[in-house]
């Protein structure tokens, strides 16, 4: 019995299994991905996509798909699939599925003419190569396997068409081939365990088409290359290995390599598990560097997505080695004491005011998680003084802080906090001035400091230190608070407040040193559960205001305006969920697991095995944008961590509230 399960009859039925997707990552900027029969529905799907050096880096895919046939008395039986104009679906591949599990690594069952066959799919960890092993389970005749590689060599947010630039032609290489469609890819190297037959047939597959980017409004038609196929012998009970690669690999060290890789899989066989499979994939190992993909399949790696991320990626897991090599890496891209938010290291973009303080809640959080109060001074403390010097004289974006103690930050073409999707008209939900969360990050940043300072007798610093955090937690509480809406405005454009029911108040509540008391975090709790909860993390804006979308879809130009108004996002359960065991303790947790654990239901779902970006703000909370998402999972995971101390300590008999 698997854990992730998937209904048999239902596999071949298109409008159920082309929405839940695979994705694996190699932990060095490569992944696979692709739907459970698949049929690519993303442009950003494909068997290999790896970065490409020469273009800076970024994301190309190579292989798209392998397509099978099955060759029994000269009758051949093709089972791949791709979707043409007119929802054509060709050759159907589909319907010849029997079964699909995913608990380890994706495994698909075919029955096909007189034959059974598996098929295994497998990304190497640390490499650019993708293997995929197909087993002969049962046959009562003569069988050959015959082998069509579909190949894009472009970008991942592009789109290729046929052309007379493309090198067609292929070089014979061990048991396969190699091709390299144009000047500045790596070769592309498919290759088999044992001698196969390539018969060049080089033709051009026209219009097929993504689902996916046709719903989204971008382009959704492509010409895919095949420059041949393959055809090989199989026996009953034998298995053949299939690598796609960006260098030449020893065929004879397949079968070693696919047994060693399956070995380090963790299991996806509890929802646990499930999302620390997933966690591992956002990792991303490459020339010395260790970073966080935001997620997939198309984030790159963000700054603020990287601080709120890290701690459920790396300490509630007890890594605290990757922790600290993330945070090595992102001081090094430290910059007038701030961090990039977007881009890569020739073009930075450092727009973002929350990105240094949620790095302090990251080492407040490792010394929570080892006590090493003095390390954490050694390692980090030069960064966390330059934070707050950076936002006292004042950094780029007009990041400052005034005469009373808060953060001022933006303008009107720029959108600095994590609110900050815009379109032509400019940002959607302008918050420049006095964000509310961010305020709340920089009280807790400035008390942290100063108090972590103190204990490893930073003299220097404490004297050189002018503002008082007691004039910053007053400052908040009149322009934030209102006893007659017993909530918290979300941000003050220093005329006035706008007192839209959002969900950043929330991490008001959360931050380890709050400038609210108890009474208000209570009040701003109770105000955001009524207003903001689903089961799938809290909506951005209240259903009561006139702004609010509830249904994230449509181009990009209607998703933009939707995004952060009402769409659910999952890790904001992480703010919520931590305040209210914060604040009631023992008496919030069974509310909290119940939230916690809803995710469950959904890893058969979307992202297989991991947690979607965004769900829609109205029921039934469709999952929506990428389909798998680091600070969704990470804060799952962090919440886990924390509802079994909650629970440790409760039966140890500390006080709870």
């Amino acid at each position: 019995m698997y854990y992730l399960k998937f209904d048999k009859n239902q596999l071949i039925n298109l409008q159920y299994s082309l929405d839940k997707e695979i994705l694996r990552s190699n932990r060095a900027g490569s992944y696979a991905s692709f739907t459970i029969v698949g049929c690519n529905t993303r442009k950003y799907h494909g068997l290999l996509v790896i970065p490409v050096k020469s273009f800076g880096g970024a994301l190309h895919v190579l292989l798209s798909s392998l397509d099978k046939a099955v060759i029994q008395h000269d009758k051949e039986f093709r089972f791949g699939i791709h979707k043409y104009t007119g929802d054509l679906y060709e050759p159907g591949g589909h319907k010849y599925i029997r079964d699909f599990h995913a608990d380890i690594i994706p495994v698909t069952i075919y029955r096909v003419g007189g034959a059974i066959l598996q098929e295994e799919t497998l990304l190497v960890e640390r490499r650019e190569q993708i293997l995929v092993k197909y087993t002969l389970l049962d046959a009562h005749s003569e069988t050959f396997l015959r082998f069509k590689p579909f190949l894009a060599f472009r970008n991942i947010h592009g789109l290729t068409k046929a052309n007379m630039d493309a090198e067609t032609r292929v070089q014979h290489i061990e048991n396969g081939v190699k091709i390299r469609m144009y000047p500045g890819f790596p070769y592309l190297n498919m290759q088999f365990n044992k001698p196969a037959d390539f018969v060049p047939v080089p033709h051009w597959y026209y219009n097929i088409e993504y689902l996916r980017e046709q719903e989204r409004g971008y382009d959704y038609q492509e010409d895919l290359f095949v420059p041949g196929y393959f055809e090989i012998p199989i026996k009953k009970g034998e298995s053949i290995i299939f690598s796609g690669s960006a260098e030449e690999v020893n065929s004879s060290s397949f079968k070693r390599i696919f047994h060693y890789e399956l070995s380090k899989r963790t299991p996806r066989n509890t929802f646990r598990n499930c999302l620390i499979n997933s966690a591992q994939q956002f990792i991303k190992h490459h020339n010395g560097k260790t970073e966080i993909i935001a997620g997939f399949p198309w984030f790159g790696t963000w700054g603020r997505d990287t601080f709120i991320s890290l701690p459920g990626l790396t300490l509630a897991l007890g890594d605290v080695k990757t922790f600290k090599s993330v945070m090595r890496t992102e001081m090094f891209k430290m910059k007038n004491g701030l961090f990039p938010n977007i881009g890569s290291e020739a073009d930075y973009v450092y727009n973002s005011v929350d990105a240094p303080l949620w790095f302090v809640w990251d080492v407040q959080q490792y010394i929570s998680y080892t006590g090493d109060e003095f390390g954490a001074w050694k390692m980090y403390g030069k960064a966390l003084k330059q934070i707050l010097r950076a936002f006292r004289q004042g950094t780029a974006y007009n990041i400052r802080v005034d005469d009373k103690g808060l953060v001022y930050a933006g303008d009107r073409e720029h959108a600095l906090t994590w609110m900050d999707a815009i379109t032509a008209e400019g940002p959607v939900t302008p918050r420049n001035g006095y964000a509310v969360e961010i305020n709340a990050l920089w009280y807790n940043a400035v008390k942290f400091i100063l108090e972590l300072a103190e204990k490893n007798s930073d003299k220097k610093f404490l004297q050189s230190w002018s503002i008082d955090p007691e004039l910053i937690r007053s400052r908040f509480e009149e322009m934030f608070w209102s006893d007659e809406k017993e909530y918290l405005a979300d941000y003050h454009d220093g005329d006035q407040a706008d007192w839209s029911m959002r969900p950043n108040q929330a991490i008001a509540v959360s931050v380890p040193f709050s400038p609210l008391t108890d009474d208000m975090q209570k009040s701003v709790l109770q105000k955001v559960e009524k207003e903001l909860l689903t089961r799938r993390g809290l909506r951005t804006l209240s259903p009561k205001n006139p702004d609010y979308k509830g249904v994230y879809f449509g181009n990009q130009e209607t998703r933009d305006k939707a995004y952060h108004q009402g769409t659910v996002w999952p890790w904001l359960l992480g703010p919520y969920c931590e305040g209210m065991l914060k604040i009631f303790g023992i008496a919030a947790l069974d509310e909290v697991k119940k939230l916690v654990w809803g995710f469950e239901e959904v890893m058969n779902q979307h992202g297989v095995g991991s947690i979607s970006e965004i769900y829609d703000g109205d029921p039934p909370y469709t999952a929506r944008g990428a389909i798998s998402q680091a600070w969704s999972v990470a804060e799952i995971l962090r919440l886990m961590d924390l509802i079994e101390k909650t629970e440790k300590k409760n039966s140890l008999g500390y006080a709870t509230k």
